[in-house]
């Protein structure tokens, strides 16, 4: 009964601090990115209150899910910095409770934190910058010029089976045309039973017309009939406008829909390294916040006359330590010099051994 009080003690005041780090650490993402972008929309597009509100109320889950392991460490720092500054640490050490146990409550937050981030990340994050990205769209730039794009996919699904897929290396805006573009039509089964190679499709009486191109005809015994043409109609309706507005950027998408890109992607021969990190990094970025609990809960115990300036110095030093860590690792995998699912662990497999030899040291 005395454990159980005592982790309700220092679970509270872990999640306090937690929420604290939360609110102060989202203050500094909005000041130093939020409001010059914000600025920005009004000065350059006369951007109107109501799309200034919703585009900073959509904009906070994508700085949220970053202040998560921040603010998890600097919670246990701060926490487990009072608790050894007031001696009460050293009390429950007197009663017999090991380290391991009064470092359990933070450790378990720590996963919890972990786990709700990756749901968040999954669920929140891409719906909101989706919303975010539409109201600048349709609210704030209103009909200014399409631009360039690369990697376009148009993709027509009829009672969740995918019946036929476009792909286009780019989209030129200056000609209106689709480059390097592939299409597939799938059965029941969803096999690929007809393909269309050509090597653009421009936009002209209000259709898209490919030029230059090869049609295969997949039998079921996998045999291919080919047959080249000069112009084919692509049977796709929607306009240029249409179709780089519906293309989502990855930070808009789900694991799911960013598995389902990268294996299209791969189907074209096209580097995925960015994506796959990107989608790998949905993972590695929550688990941060375990990382970071172990890490804050042994140096939290340093003796110090001021714990509280001494957990934000510290928090500041290994945030800064972990990110450079990090933007190097996804430079590397952006690369390819690395496979992506194996650098962006890089920042966390070097945090947990720290934090495992910080916590057998405060063990002893």
């Amino acid at each position: 009964m005395r454990l159980r009080i005592l982790d309700i003690y220092i679970f509270r005041e872990v999640v306090f601090s937690f929420f604290f780090g939360i609110c102060a650490f989202s203050a500094v993402f909005i000041g130093s990115g939020m409001l010059f972008k914000i600025a920005r929309y009004i000065t350059d597009y006369g951007a109107s209150f109501s799309s200034v509100v919703k585009i900073f109320v959509y904009g906070m889950p994508g700085i949220i899910i970053w202040t998560f392991p921040m603010s998890m460490l600097l919670s246990t720092l701060l926490t487990f910095g009072r608790l050894s500054s007031s001696s009460e640490i050293t009390a429950m050490k007197s009663c017999g409770i090991s380290f391991g146990r009064i470092s359990a409550p933070a450790i378990f937050l720590g996963f919890v934190v972990s786990v709700v981030a990756i749901l968040f990340n999954e669920h929140v994050v891409p719906w909101a910058n989706t919303a975010s990205n539409n109201v600048f769209y349709y609210e704030i730039e209103g009909n200014t010029e399409m631009k360039s794009q690369d990697h376009i996919i148009v993709k027509e699904i009829v009672e969740d089976k995918i019946q036929r897929l476009v792909y286009a290396r780019e989209y030129r805006a200056s000609d209106e045309t689709l480059q390097g573009v592939t299409l597939q039509e799938f059965n029941d089964e969803g096999k690929v039973v007809h393909v269309e190679n050509a090597a653009f499709a421009e936009w002209k009486d209000s259709a898209w017309i490919m030029h230059e191109g090869v049609i295969y005809d997949i039998s079921d015994d996998e045999r291919t009939h080919s047959m080249r043409f000069d112009k084919q109609i692509l049977p796709i309706q929607a306009s240029p406008k249409q179709i780089v507005r519906e293309q989502k950027k990855p930070n808009e998408l789900t694991m799911r829909e960013l598995q389902a890109q990268i294996q299209i992607m791969k189907t074209q021969y096209v580097s995925t390294n960015k994506l796959e990190t990107e989608l790998y990094q949905r993972i590695t970025v929550p688990m941060a916040s375990l990382v970071f609990a172990l890490i804050g809960v042994p140096l939290g115990l340093q003796p110090t006359r001021n714990s509280s300036s001494m957990g934000f110095a510290l928090s500041v030093i290994i945030i800064f330590i972990y990110y450079a860590v990090m933007t190097l690792a996804n430079a590397l995998g952006n690369s390819g010099a690395i496979t992506p699912m194996y650098a962006v662990w890089i920042p966390n497999i070097i945090g947990l051994a720290f934090g495992v030899i910080l916590i057998n040291r405060a063990s002893r």
